[in-house]
């Protein structure tokens, strides 16, 4: 049996100093933390040595602040005679607007975010309020702009003062958005002014009328589009027209895509009621939904609502499996109709998506240059348009309908569709030189470039936003 060793009388000293430090220094520790807790009431301060770190309520002081700067925007407005300490209002925001008016006095006054107020579970009484106030928190983060404008010419009383903040760009398309928005209101001043941060934004003051318009969505579009100054202004600033017809259609029509000065890119977008994009001829999802216009088309991250009307059957099966496009396997047409839908043998013409020609719709007819010939339904496109957008939505179509557009344009103009159209990427069909074949021209179209020049030319001249696909 083994005697277990015994420690050397070095190693028993070290041991019980260790001991009685570390006793020591819980006792110091103990000590300090009851005097913190009951001679001083907190943790500890800047100058003290602390075992906990302190903590500061950012919320709080941020909260502070932005309730600062709204009693001085109140205050401006009550010397401006725009708000009366006993009026009834309504703030629409984050909540601090609110308590901050109640401080200056306005103790008849009631928050709501602006989710809450745009839904149909909070409502009020017709010409409720004296004065209404929508911060950057309130028609900025709406996803229901016409339903949050609408309430708030429900719920205003007629003389009312309404005063919104943005932080959108004021330009004249979205300063024309924005008026349509509350058609119910007289503009009273425009300014631009530092909001929190001293981050720009601009203040509009609206009078509600004294005669109540009905505030309606979609509305009735007259044949006739009007132009206003801004729109010319727009027209003028976009790239120019390509004049001559080019040798190379194929490469000198691509290429001008690079030289397109989109809307979004000129103009604010916002104080729209949906964002809608239509791809008439829409084929596979890559020729141009999943190619261009997600990729590259400027959407100022807005939600659009994307539609691929396609008579090809070919391509169908592939958008079963995109969830965010809908579909229409019709052909667009100017009336509901019967159609033969024709698939081309032509060289000149032959797609890389499955070997297929372009497809184009068309009387029936016997032809060797037509490998077959379906019976599909046509639609019509402009009577669809009307009834599916109104003039509060921002719509963007891109038409490729292998020379149907010189029906489906006339016919736009004809039911005053087309001036529910903002933006529109049209390529016109003629008998363009052949890639195939130099110094032939193709037979499929009779149209001519010179024909097309003038169909872009009058869609301009109509205050309409066109521009030359490929």
């Amino acid at each position: 049996m083994e005697t277990p060793a015994l420690k050397s009388p070095t190693n028993v000293l070290l041991s019980s100093v260790l001991v009685r430090l570390f006793s020591f220094c819980v006792l110091v520790f103990l000590a300090r933390f009851a005097y913190l807790i009951t001679v001083k009431g907190h943790s500890c301060d800047s100058l003290d040595f602390c075992f906990f770190p302190q903590t500061t309520n950012s919320a709080s002081s941020s909260s502070d602040r932005r309730r600062a700067y709204y009693s001085s925007v109140f205050q401006y407005l009550v010397t401006e005679g725009l708000l009366s300490t006993d009026s009834n209002s309504l703030c629409i925001g984050d909540g601090d607007e609110a308590i901050a008016l109640r401080k200056n006095g306005g103790f008849k006054t009631i928050g709501i975010s602006s989710k809450k107020f745009s839904s149909s579970s909070v409502r009020y009484a017709a010409a409720t309020f004296d004065f209404g106030f929508s911060s950057t928190a309130g028609l900025d983060r709406t996803a229901k702009p016409v339903q949050f404008a609408s309430k708030v010419s429900r719920t205003l009383k007629p003389g009312g003062a309404f005063v919104l903040h943005t932080e959108s760009d004021i330009d004249e398309y979205s300063l024309h958005s924005l008026l349509r928005l509350f058609d119910a209101f007289k503009l009273i001043k425009l300014r631009e002014i530092d909001g929190l941060d001293s981050i720009a934004i601009h203040e509009i003051i609206f009078r509600k009328k004294n005669e109540t318009l009905n505030h309606v969505v979609k509305g009735k579009i007259a044949n006739e589009c009007s132009v206003p100054r801004y729109k010319g202004k727009l027209i003028r600033k976009t790239e120019s027209l390509i004049k001559e017809e080019p040798l190379k259609p194929w490469i000198i029509l691509k290429k001008n895509m690079k030289n397109v000065k989109y809307l979004s890119r000129m103009v604010d977008i916002s104080f729209k009621n949906r964002y809608i994009y239509i791809d008439v001829g829409a084929r596979s999802y890559g020729s141009s939904i999943g190619s261009w216009f997600k990729k590259q088309y400027p959407k100022q991250d807005k939600p659009f609502e994307i539609y691929a009307i396609e008579a090809d059957n070919a391509f169908h099966d592939e958008y079963k499996t995109k969830k965010d496009v809908k579909l229409l396997p019709y052909a667009a047409w100017i009336r509901n109709e019967t159609l033969f839908f024709e698939i081309s043998r032509e060289p000149s013409r032959t797609n890389k998506e499955k070997g297929r020609g372009m497809g184009r719709i068309q009387v029936v007819q016997s032809s060797i240059n037509f490998m077959s010939i379906n019976k599909i339904r046509g639609f019509d496109f402009a009577m669809w348009l009307k009834s599916m957008v109104g003039g509060m939505d921002y719509v963007v179509v891109k038409m490729d309908v292998e020379g149907t557009e010189f029906n489906l344009i006339p016919r736009l103009i004809e039911t005053g569709a087309i001036c529910l159209i903002d933006e529109i990427f049209l390529e016109c069909h003629y008998n363009r030189w052949q890639r195939c074949c130099p110094g032939k021209r193709s037979p499929k179209y009779q149209k001519t470039y010179s024909q097309c020049l003038e169909l872009f030319s009058s869609l301009r001249k109509r205050g309409v936003l066109v521009h030359q696909w490929w």
